[in-house]
């Protein structure tokens, strides 16, 4: 059993950044790959960026926030990380982090076996 624990989220102005960060447990998590989802308010849930397992560290991103997002793993700390820069109002949602049991990663939500509870973020005009 994993568990995700996210954390950095806030309130932003237009412009701003935010790092945020995701905690696991387990001691297999750099076989893991991860990634970081995010839902707003009357939406479905999209996918954000995804790193595969240590090994190779391939990175996918969502176009809306390729060249402003970078997620990043340190498996000595057991975290996963997702930088955000220039945020825009439309970033704003609850993010969420997620491990699959796999080493490959994926943009498909229902491939990831475990889920965080999700930090807010918020990014004001």
């Amino acid at each position: 059993q994993v568990q995700l624990v996210e954390s950095g989220g806030g309130l932003v102005q237009a412009g701003g950044s935010l790092r945020l960060s995701c905690a696991a447990s387990g001691r297999t998590f750099s076989t893991y790959a991860m990634a970081w989802f995010r839902q707003a308010p009357g939406k479905e849930r999209e996918f954000v960026a995804a790193i595969s397992w240590s090994g190779l560290s391939i990175r996918y991103y969502a176009d809306s926030v390729k060249g402003r997002f970078t997620i990043s793993r340190d498996n000595a700390k057991n975290a996963v990380y997702l930088q955000m820069n220039s945020l825009k109002p439309e970033d704003t949602a609850v993010y969420s982090c997620a491990a699959r049991r796999d080493i490959r990663a994926t943009m498909d939500a229902p491939q990831y076996d475990y889920w965080g509870q999700g930090t807010q973020v918020t990014v004001s005009s």
